[in-house]
């Protein structure tokens, strides 16, 4: 019996490469999105069922729960990826919208994980894989809002295992590093406050630089075969970095002392 997967943010990037890597190995797929019609290239695979799915909106993720189980039998992993970015200096940053970034990337991952957990538990065992990042260990300039979700997710998820391990239920963070994606041009909003200039120029000088470091990242392909890894190993292991610089830079991150470490990212992106 094929075993099935569901998807939040499956409409682009990772979401988009991971869905289709797991139809590709034979799973049953359950591609969730904001708006599911504007993915016809994933509707139209074979054992794909493309759902609505708004993290922030809490009757969409029961209802997607309920027809993927009504569909396939059971939901065997559950790939929490929607998220996006918010960016600027974080004096120009509405209190609105840091609690939208929360309520995405953090409140909304909880919410749909929540909703998992009877169906895991019921069966025994389930896998819950959290797309992170590795700025949920270490952290780039006019990102902060953003690191600030990430790092949560983090050590939600850390934590989380503890508690779900006696039900066989493994939980997994994945670690993106700079992911060749329309993510730097779709999924970033830019913070901005009416006569606050005085970050302008810093975030002028930096900013290309972060952008380029995605238009030169791994596609999002690599990430997704990281994703299904972590799926199908049947290990405990909980954390995963993704894509060609994300070990790299973690492993200067757990080596060197902070004022190194910031040093060097400081010549590296100012």
């Amino acid at each position: 019996m094929s075993k099935t997967v569901l998807i939040t943010g499956a409409s682009t990037g990772i979401g988009r490469a991971t869905a289709q890597l797991f139809q590709q190995q034979g799973w049953n797929v359950v591609a969730t999105m904001r708006s599911p019609k504007k993915s016809p290239e994933l509707s139209d695979l074979p054992n794909v069922l493309c759902l609505p799915l708004d993290v922030t909106k809490s009757d969409t993720i029961q209802a997607a729960i309920d027809r993927a189980i009504s569909e396939f039998g059971t939901i065997d992993v559950l790939i929490n990826n929607a998220g996006y970015a918010l960016i600027g200096a974080f004096e120009a940053c509405d209190m609105a919208d840091i609690r939208g970034q929360f309520e995405t990337n953090v409140f909304g991952l909880m919410e749909v994980t929540r909703a998992i957990l009877p169906h895991f538990r019921l069966r025994q065992q389930g896998i819950l894989v959290n797309v992170a990042s590795i700025g949920g260990r270490i952290a780039f300039p006019i990102y902060s809002p953003y690191h600030a979700t990430k790092w949560a997710v983090d050590g939600f998820s850390e934590s989380l295992q503890y508690e779900l391990r006696q039900f066989n239920i493994k939980v997994k963070i994945i670690e993106p590093g700079a992911i060749k994606t329309d993510f730097y041009s779709r999924s970033i909003s830019v913070a901005q406050r009416a006569g606050l200039t005085v970050y302008n120029d810093y975030i002028q000088k930096t900013l290309p630089k972060m952008n380029r470091a995605g238009e030169n990242g791994s596609p999002p392909e690599l990430t997704a075969k990281v994703i299904y890894q972590a799926a199908t190993d049947g290990s405990w292991k909980l954390r995963y970095p993704a894509g060609g610089n994300a070990s790299f830079i973690l492993g200067l991150r757990k080596l060197l002392p902070d004022a190194w470490f910031t040093a060097l990212m400081r010549r590296g992106i100012e």
